[in-house]
């Protein structure tokens, strides 16, 4: 069973990983500590995180109160955890061939920010705009068997946006910045826009949707790994 000390000790570790920029703890510290939820990575890492803040982070991962409030205060028993666990937003994972190329072309043609981006070369990435989040993971052999991805138009991801007008802005948003088009918006028979399709090398499928309605759908710029069709 934790003790006070114990618990000491690992609220100590996370200050060397946090002011080495470790960003699986910047993950940690997004999803325990409420004052850091709406934050990215990046800003987490660069913001002051104290001893305090370490302690509260393994007493809210712990249901510890105590540390909190100082070894009085401990009971024999940790504080039951929630039945229901809450999940708090959900990550795509697309694998290509350069991650680099990959990053370059979510922030300057489609107004992603790049989050953290790992190894020399890289190997991972994630990049985000809003509370849309693509993780970037090197990978040098076929995903998809032959043209099956491009016969069955198979997704990625879907990321929904609220209203059907914001389909049209990104777009535009899109066009301005160079982006090349599979398909273009039009309407659909339902009274839906069906959203662009951009014109990529490997083909990733992104589905733009509003939160009532299917809208179309997303192709995200990546690099053909080989031996991949589209």
């Amino acid at each position: 069973m934790p003790n006070i000390d114990n618990l000491k000790k690992q609220s100590k570790q996370y200050l060397p990983r946090h002011h080495d920029w470790y960003y699986p703890v910047a993950a940690q510290i997004r999803s325990t500590l409420p004052r850091f939820r709406s934050m990215g990575d990046v800003d987490i890492l660069e913001s002051a995180f104290k001893f305090a803040d370490a302690q509260e982070l393994v007493a809210r991962q712990d249901s510890w109160r105590a540390l909190l409030s100082g070894a009085h205060a401990m009971s024999d028993a940790p504080k039951q955890t929630p039945l229901v666990p809450i999940l708090a937003f959900i990550e795509a994972q697309l694998f290509v061939a350069n991650v680099q190329r990959s990053c370059e072309f979510y922030a300057e043609k489609l107004g992603f920010n790049v989050e953290f981006v790992y190894g020399s070369p890289s190997f991972y990435a994630q990049v985000r705009r809003d509370n849309a989040r693509l993780n970037l993971r090197l990978f040098s052999e076929p995903v998809f068997v032959g043209d099956v991805r491009k016969r069955e138009g198979l997704l990625s991801a879907s990321i929904s946006v609220a209203t059907a007008s914001e389909i049209k802005n990104l777009f535009l948003a899109f066009k301005a910045a160079g982006v090349l088009f599979q398909q273009t918006l039009k309407k659909e028979p339902w009274g839906g826009r069906r959203s662009p399709g951009v014109h990529e090398p490997s083909s990733f499928r992104i589905r733009t949707k509003t939160r009532s309605s299917l809208l179309g759908q997303l192709t995200s710029r990546t690099d053909t790994c080989p031996g991949e069709r589209t």
